[in-house]
């Protein structure tokens, strides 16, 4: 074996749980700045630059990888910090979060369904025209890029718009059944209201 010093590389542990360092770091999940002490888990990851940590507010670790947070915890990971946290929400106070969250998550409905426009505020995403409160507007599904998914995301249209909405190159909801979908999706919305409007989608 050679005599010559080599460079060890750390042994970096494979989670920490700390107090941001910075305000420079973002949420791998919610994408949003960790700020400044805030509590952040990181987990450990190997790129082409090497290893390193991908960051998540504690919170949204728990909503989107609880296993990840359990086997952090598990391994009491805030001992990894630097300067380690004066404290950190019980694991069971993350758990019911977690829970909640994917209660949350199973509830929202999914496009396309019909509503009633309860503020006036919204504008259509296809005209750019104001939605009359107390009208009926379509909630369509379109495709948002982030990072490197794709995901789904709702946008309200006037009934009238939804034929052009369609064909938009991000659309996400199948033009086929869509009349029947939205007569079967469509709660709250009167029955009478409900044709009226499906007559302008066409």
């Amino acid at each position: 074996m050679s005599e010559e010093q080599t460079a060890v590389e750390p042994q970096l542990p494979p989670y920490v749980i700390e107090g941001a360092r910075s305000g420079r770091s973002r949420c791998k999940t919610c994408r949003r700045t960790i700020q400044k002490g805030t509590l952040r888990l990181g987990i450990l990851i190997e790129g082409p630059y090497g290893k390193g940590y991908l960051w998540h507010h504690i919170k949204c670790a728990a909503r989107r990888q609880f296993d990840r947070v359990e086997e952090a915890y598990a391994a009491e990971a805030w001992n990894e910090a630097k300067d380690p946290p004066a404290a950190v929400p019980a694991l069971e106070e993350l758990r019911v979060h977690a829970e909640r969250a994917e209660e949350r998550k199973k509830s929202r409905r999914q496009p396309p369904y019909a509503e009633i426009d309860p503020s006036g505020r919204a504008r259509c995403k296809q005209c750019d025209q104001l939605i009359e409160k107390g009208s009926v507007r379509v909630v369509l599904g379109r495709n948002v890029q982030f990072g490197n998914q794709v995901r789904t995301a709702p946008i309200h249209v006037h009934p009238a718009c939804v034929p052009v909405a369609l064909q938009a190159e991000d659309n996400a909801t199948t033009p086929e059944g869509l009349v029947d979908a939205l007569r079967s999706a469509s709660e709250g919305v009167p029955p009478d209201r409900l044709e009226a409007a499906l007559l302008l989608v066409g």
